[in-house]
């Protein structure tokens, strides 16, 4: 793993920052936590890669307050203009 920043995808609505944080805990420092209200995911940084490695290998596929997660490494944010032009063409 190149990163140490991670996706946790498929996560209940209900789960806060300081629990998905103490869960990060286990396996590393966790430098940051940030969960994307009202969709159901979020990000998690590590403090080295090898940690984000160890804590995906390790909780990837496990279940968490009533939902199976799903880790990956995050990718960088795509580049280029947002919702340009809303998929409609100007004549």
């Amino acid at each position: 793993m190149q990163g140490s920043k991670l996706y946790v995808g498929n996560l209940t609505y209900s789960v806060t920052n300081e629990q998905l944080q103490e869960l990060f805990t286990e396996y590393g420092e966790v430098k940051h936590v940030n969960i994307i209200e009202g969709k159901g995911f979020g990000f998690v940084e590590m403090g080295s890669p090898e940690e984000a490695q160890r804590a995906k290998d390790e909780l990837n596929g496990t279940e968490f307050a009533g939902r199976t997660m799903r880790i990956d490494e995050a990718r960088p944010p795509k580049s280029g203009p947002r919702n340009a032009g809303g998929g409609f063409q100007r004549y």
